[in-house]
């Protein structure tokens, strides 16, 4: 995952709105958003060279979103996957805090990462590469790439500032969300961060949906959580042109609300009604 913006508590219907892109390199596979046939708690997309995922969420109510912190070293030989980070706080039934203070230690073993971990009471943000102090979030708009929360690059910025305003005139839907993640407008080279590489690499990374033939945006996410729990996620997915490739919607409530599970999918339809 390369950008996500979000807002925690901060919507009279939800009590928490994602809009994510995963940008990744083409040719490493992948499978589709969905319920994981080897553990039907977690609801993501997977990578399936590491095994993990970038964004997903389970059926607790548990959330966990991981980026990679941009740096030109190489992880080192074993390093575990950081799409792991997401998969153990998923599947476990430890509180956010319990996790993270015991992620502390096994933190650098990681090439570096960001996450955001929580659940219907409490949001973090940690990084391998900021201290190793969790910073619990209070309600607000946020925004998250490769670099630290809310650090002020163009297309963190510029998302950020057009989901406050979707959220401030009340035009919040999921069109406007995907709307908002197809941005393909890169920053001016002045503009762009000076992460170590060499410039017309920053500038291409520097749009929020990032298109070139080796690497860009695989897939946008939408994740809506209403106050009550019930839960809709959807995401688009993309070729190296850009083009949509297919899309997936489901909804269901989370265990925080004394109902029974309500799943609906809608996969390999027609991507103008996800």
């Amino acid at each position: 995952m390369c950008l996500v913006v979000l807002a925690w508590r901060s919507h009279p219907r939800y009590r928490l709105i994602v809009a994510a892109n995963r940008d990744e390199f083409h040719d490493r596979p992948t499978a589709a958003l969905g319920w994981w046939p080897d553990d039907s708690r977690i609801l993501a997309g997977r990578d399936l060279r590491g095994s993990g995922t970038w964004l997903g969420v389970a059926r607790s109510g548990r959330l966990g979103v991981v980026t990679n912190f941009r740096e030109l070293e190489q992880a080192a030989p074993g390093a575990p996957s950081r799409g792991d980070l997401v998969t153990r706080f998923l599947a476990g039934a430890s509180s956010p805090q319990e996790y993270l203070d015991d992620l502390r230690n096994r933190a650098p073993r990681y090439a570096g990462f960001n996450v955001l971990l929580g659940g219907s009471r409490s949001l973090y943000y940690f990084s391998n590469r900021d201290g190793l102090a969790a910073r619990l979030l209070e309600p607000g708009i946020y925004g998250l790439s490769n670099h630290w929360l809310d650090s002020p690059w163009p297309k963190l910025l510029r998302s950020r500032a057009r989901l406050s305003e979707l959220i401030a005139t009340d035009a919040l839907e999921p069109e406007s969300l995907f709307a908002l993640l197809a941005d393909r407008l890169p920053a001016d080279l002045d503009e762009t961060p000076d992460t170590g590489l060499p410039p017309e690499w920053e500038r291409a990374l520097s749009s929020p949906f990032v298109v070139h033939e080796r690497y860009g945006t695989r897939c946008s996410s939408v994740l809506l959580v209403e106050h009550d729990g019930r839960t809709t996620m959807r995401e688009r997915r993309f070729d190296a042109g850009g083009n949509t490739t297919g899309a997936t919607r489901l909804e269901f409530a989370s265990a925080d609300v004394p109902e029974r599970w309500l799943d609906s999918e809608l996969e390999q339809f027609d991507p103008a009604q996800a």
